[in-house]
């Protein structure tokens, strides 16, 4: 995408990027060739959730509230990769925002950085577009064996 002139038509103040997307959620990429490709929001956030997912020790993305959405999703048989990702683009920046669990025991700062990598080169390969911010919140971590169901099991051995 070296010859990929992306514009888009509308703006914003406080940006981290170039110049926002437009207001339906798309950035428009023009080539020499004739006509143009769009890219949606939803498309980078896409990339994004699936390149941090891939990373080892990263159990989940999203907070609380996302990851019990993503639960019901997984039961119906849908689910959303952009879940826990929020992006901004522009012209021919990005910028993410990913809340994630880690596996314990796992350094938490290894895992951030590892996921902080993957998703610049995910984006970076597959949208083509530079990465200029990637902020990663820890919303929890996880340990195996200590989830709701464990806890009860525990107290029905207790009572025999």
């Amino acid at each position: 995408m070296s010859n990929t002139a992306m514009t888009t038509s509308a703006t914003s103040t406080g940006s981290r990027v170039d110049s926002p997307s437009r207001v339906d959620g798309a950035s428009t990429v023009s080539s020499d060739a004739a006509g143009t490709t769009q890219i949606a929001d939803g498309v980078v956030a896409k990339v994004a959730g699936i390149a941090a997912r891939q990373v080892p020790g990263v159990h989940s993305i999203g907070g609380g509230a996302s990851r019990a959405v993503g639960a019901l999703r997984s039961a119906v048989g849908q689910q959303d990769h952009g879940q826990g990702v929020k992006v901004e683009v522009g012209e021919t920046q990005a910028a993410a925002d990913l809340s994630i669990v880690v596996d314990y025991p796992m350094s938490v700062q290894q895992v951030a950085n590892d996921v902080r990598q993957a998703v610049s080169d995910a984006i970076t390969q597959l949208v083509g577009l530079e990465v200029v911010e990637i902020n990663i919140e820890v919303s929890d971590i996880f340990i195996a064996g200590q989830d709701d169901d464990s806890d009860d099991e525990n107290e029905s051995r207790r009572v025999q």
